[in-house]
């Protein structure tokens, strides 16, 4: 029950579920993150704790930044469902498809250059 909790919890904010569908096969930056949402460094990793805490995400700290990446293959079946769950009900979402036209034009941007500009923020 509490991990399903958990799930509910996470999916119950906009923000949170765009963060989940951009790590679509992909892992992401924070500072890439942080660019797609336009929110407060402080936001996005809250937001991304919280992901990560249902366990529908996992992050790797490398040097000074968080990369994200949507749970694996070998993930609790409720992470499995959830995951399929908001992605067959989002896949025509013109949010969602907005989020990934930017999302593509900012993986295109040289990221070691992104996340110096926004730590100097």
């Amino acid at each position: 029950m509490e991990s399903m909790m958990a799930i509910t919890r996470a999916l119950s904010d906009e923000n949170r579920v765009r963060a989940l569908l951009a790590l679509n096969d992909q892992e992401v930056c924070v500072c890439q993150l942080i660019e797609l949402l336009q929110l407060a460094p402080s936001t996005v990793s809250k937001h991304m704790t919280i992901l990560r805490q249902a366990k529908l995400v996992e992050g790797q700290k490398r040097g000074r930044w968080m990369y994200y990446r949507q749970a694996n293959s070998s993930a609790r079946a409720e992470v499995k469902k959830a995951l399929e769950f908001v992605r067959s009900c989002l896949q025509d979402s013109a949010q969602v498809q907005k989020d990934q036209r930017r999302l593509a034009a900012i993986m295109e941007l040289d990221r070691h250059e992104m996340c110096r500009q926004q730590s100097a923020r």
